[in-house]
């Protein structure tokens, strides 16, 4: 098939499978860093200290500190929750939590985007805090950071290997399985590239037209 030796194209369904962990794991990990983002991002702009000081822990904790080093602590700190053995909700959670940390600061620098006269109308017309962030600033942000999120989300995506060190057979680690078999390191890495170029690119082109539909 295509060329392919006949041991790498015995592993495809390998791949394939591995493919659409990583799939999965990319999009609630992306999911859970967007939430925590817009947490941590909201606390830190929050004026009393013990909100805002927390917003900043998390984010210090999670940017200097390894990725991998989080997933090892999530993924024996579920058993303890008895949520033990279930290394695709270790991966999510880690992988997540260190990403929305980057998201926060994402967020938060576009903040400035926001101009003071609509915050002071916010107020005016009795807006909470929160019902000012999530109507009024929360979108304007969010637009601006696009593309710097979709960047942010491609990196998640390249840190999804790392859930092999956890027994999760996602891509990468699937690519090696088979390399195992057939020692064609070539072949296999060359289709565990295309695999995440298939998930990357239409990222990409989404986040494109969804830019491109804010400016119209």
């Amino acid at each position: 098939m295509l060329g392919l030796d006949a041991e790498v194209t015995a592993g495809l369904p390998e791949l394939g499978r591995g493919l659409l962990v990583t799939l999965e794991l990319t999009a609630l990990a992306a999911l859970v860093s967007l939430v925590l983002g817009q947490i941590g991002c909201y606390l830190q702009l929050c004026r009393s200290w013990p909100p805002r000081l927390i917003g900043r822990l998390y984010v210090s904790l999670m940017r200097g500190t390894p990725a991998i080093v989080q997933l090892f602590v999530v993924f024996f700190t579920l058993p303890l929750l008895g949520l033990g053995g279930q290394p695709l909700l270790a991966a999510v959670m880690a992988i997540g939590m260190n990403s929305g940390a980057y998201v926060a600061e994402i967020l938060r620098v576009n903040r400035r985007l926001v101009s003071r006269g609509q915050l002071e109308a916010a107020r005016t017309l009795g807006l909470s805090r929160w019902l000012t962030w999530w109507y009024i600033i929360n979108p304007q942000v969010m637009r601006a950071s696009l593309p710097m999120l979709v960047n942010e989300f491609t990196i998640l995506l390249k840190t999804t290997p790392l859930a092999s060190v956890v027994a999760l057979t996602e891509l990468t680690y699937a690519g090696q399985i088979v390399i195992a078999r057939s020692y064609e390191a070539t072949q296999v890495m060359l289709l565990v590239s295309l695999g995440y170029l298939l998930i990357a690119l239409p990222l990409i082109r989404a986040a494109r037209w969804l830019e491109q539909q804010g400016r119209a």
